[in-house]
């Protein structure tokens, strides 16, 4: 649903429609203001800016609060509404102060247009990863990390293209020359997407990791680095363990958890890590969003209430939640394999050193 109402902002900033508020709205809203003053009158006229403006502002909006409803971030989101805030405040505050800046402000023209369709190209990129998070939690395979790449690469290449005045939408003006800005710009973005293109091929691409799906959903991948879980399933990797004498890590994920991504391929990928984690401990990786149904449901009671856990997903995030007491991703715990622990637990953080020195600690305490 997130995806396809990104995809629909993304089309309106193309120009393929324009999302617009009833214009009777804006009207009584700007009559109200009229026979009103003081700071109510100052308020009223700036609701009807907002409710004026909404087709630009209406899909960047409308990102924040997906945000905000998909990850349960809240200071993204809060920075992002903040500066929409600023944004629209502070120019009549400026001008209300110093009123000789108006002859000085920008006409409006084509590179508003540029903003809104470079936007609409950003917007069509986080749809696709709204997407992977729902194909991967569902398992239907149809956005592997390879088609993911693709698509992006295409994308971002397009956005290129675009700047530099190679494609035209129907909003766009026939100047055919570019400013420096707009040159710029196209570079970093053909750039990227060259950036991107050796990870169909299973580079890990540091910068994309905490959108792109994970590198076991890749086909082919010439990339031999990467660490894979022996096992994702719990009471499974715990027997592996005990018969081969082995620590665990237990790995808690998510599919749409972006700081896991990240560690997956900033961190796991060091050779020294990698090492550790395939030769040393039995890894097993727990998907708390996975959507896969039980065999049958289990009744638990936890704080008191009865209820029902349904999902693979939901029997592992309440085993995080009661063995471990954390409800966050990613989370590593190293126990024993009979479920002792054997080091303090290690969140979300990019320091390759402490990560060693984490599994070193574990190990050295199994064999003690």
């Amino acid at each position: 649903f997130f995806c396809l109402m990104l995809v629909v902002f993304a089309a309106s900033f193309f120009g393929a429609f324009e999302i617009t508020l009833p214009s009777r709205w804006s009207n009584a809203i700007d009559s109200k203001a009229e026979q009103t003053t003081g700071l109510l009158s100052i308020f009223l006229m700036a609701f009807t800016l907002s409710l004026v403006s909404f087709s630009c502002t209406g899909p960047i909006i409308g990102f924040l609060l997906v945000e905000v409803s998909s990850t349960g971030s809240y200071l993204a989101p809060a920075i992002g509404m903040l500066g929409f805030a600023i944004a629209l405040a502070l120019p009549f505050t400026l001008f209300a102060l110093f009123p000789s800046w108006l002859k000085s402000m920008p006409k409006s023209g084509g590179w508003m247009n540029v903003i809104k369709v470079t936007l609409g190209f950003l917007e069509l990129a986080f749809a696709l990863k709204f997407l992977s998070v729902a194909d991967l939690a569902y398992g239907w395979r149809i956005l592997d990390r390879e088609t993911f790449l693709a698509l992006w690469i295409v994308i971002f290449a397009l956005l290129g293209m675009y700047l530099l005045g190679k494609i035209k939408f129907p909003h766009d003006d026939d100047d055919n020359k570019v400013s420096v800005t707009r040159f710029f710009l196209a570079m970093f973005s053909l750039a990227f997407a060259v950036y991107m293109i050796p990870g169909l091929w299973g580079a890990p691409l540091k910068a994309v990791s905490a959108f792109a799906p994970p590198m076991q959903t890749q086909d082919f991948n010439l990339y031999k680095n990467e660490v894979h879980a022996k096992f994702n399933d719990f009471d499974a990797g715990m027997e592996y363990a005990r018969q081969n004498g082995k620590p665990v890590m237990i790995d808690f994920t998510g599919y749409g958890c972006v700081n896991c991504r990240k560690m997956e391929l900033s961190v796991w990928t060091d050779p020294k890590v990698s090492q550790l984690l395939n030769d040393d401990y039995v890894l097993i990786t727990l998907y708390v969003d996975e959507k896969t149904k039980l065999p049958e449901p289990i009744r638990i009671t936890e704080n008191g209430q009865e209820r029902t856990l349904r999902t693979i997903g939901d029997k592992w995030s309440y085993l995080q939640r009661t063995k471990f007491g954390a409800n966050a991703q990613p989370f590593y715990v190293l126990i024993d394999n009979e479920g002792k622990p054997l080091n303090k637990s290690y969140s979300y953080d990019e320091d390759i050193q402490k990560y060693i020195d984490f599994l070193e600690t574990g190990l050295k305490n199994y064999k003690k």
